[in-house]
């Protein structure tokens, strides 16, 4: 179920503020990166550092002020069907069951409903749904419900998936679960994946590279790779080392 190779992006000199009590508040400044297709990049940073903002820009729903955004060497504008995104919360339609929600983002891109109904079978199963494929949105979990928004998002086959927080609403042992769950699924769909978290032990789990961006006003936006094996072992010193360094970054250690 591997998607096709893809899903490089291209980041240069992007830049974007907002007005805050009259005066332009700046998150992000003259930005350049490039993410690796097939990677796990994600996003941290101190709240205000622009990790939403940098997301939203990616998935076309924000503009930035300068600067742009290529995927496959192809200026973005606006929303692509190469790119999905999955929020903090699921925004599950209450009426569709499981299998309705995942298939809903094939059926309003005109797929017949039998068709999109299969493949989201597929998804569905993914994500160790399959026995829950009759029951609505009111019936799941937290942590079930996220699985589906997951499962929705891959089914539409995007070269870059993008997530905001999508952990974060869940308690520990969920997470912790969630966190395994979405390390085998990027293993198994080789998509590009772009994270935006709070949690560091998060971002060393699931990255290939960190991203932190700076709070303060001048900061440069620094790159950590993360060398450890897969599946990551949380309790292993190198582990341990790349959190210590984390929490330096925020002054925090």
């Amino acid at each position: 179920m591997a998607t096709t190779s893809g899903g490089e992006v291209t980041i240069r000199d992007l830049s974007k503020s907002f007005t805050l009590g009259g005066r332009p508040l700046a998150v992000l400044r003259a930005l350049n990166l490039d993410i690796r297709s097939g990677e796990c990049l994600v996003i941290v940073g101190a709240s205000g550092s622009g990790k939403t903002t940098l997301l939203r820009i990616l998935a076309g729903l924000e503009a930035a002020d300068s600067g742009g955004v290529a995927i496959d060497g192809k200026p973005i504008h606006g929303v692509g069907s190469e790119r999905a995104v999955i929020f903090q919360e699921p925004r599950l339609l209450p009426w569709l069951t499981v299998l309705g929600n995942v298939a809903f983002g094939l059926e309003v891109r005109g797929v017949p409903k039998a068709e999109a109904e299969d493949k989201a079978r597929i998804y569905t199963a993914l994500v160790g749904l399959a026995e829950f494929s009759d029951a609505y949105p009111r019936q799941l979990s937290g942590g079930m419900a996220q699985r589906v928004g997951i499962a929705r998002a891959l089914t539409v086959r995007p070269e870059i998936l993008l997530l905001d927080e999508p952990l974060g609403a869940l308690d520990a042992m969920t997470k912790i679960g969630m966190q395994e769950e979405l390390a085998r699924i990027w293993s198994e769909e080789n998509v590009t994946m772009v994270m935006v978290t709070h949690d560091l032990e998060e971002a060393i789990y699931l990255a290939d590279r960190v991203l932190i961006l700076p709070r303060e006003k001048g900061g440069t936006a620094r790159l950590v790779d993360v060398e450890l094996p897969r599946p990551r072992d949380r309790s292993e010193s190198r582990f341990v080392r790349y959190r210590e360094e984390l929490l330096r970054e925020f002054g925090l250690h």
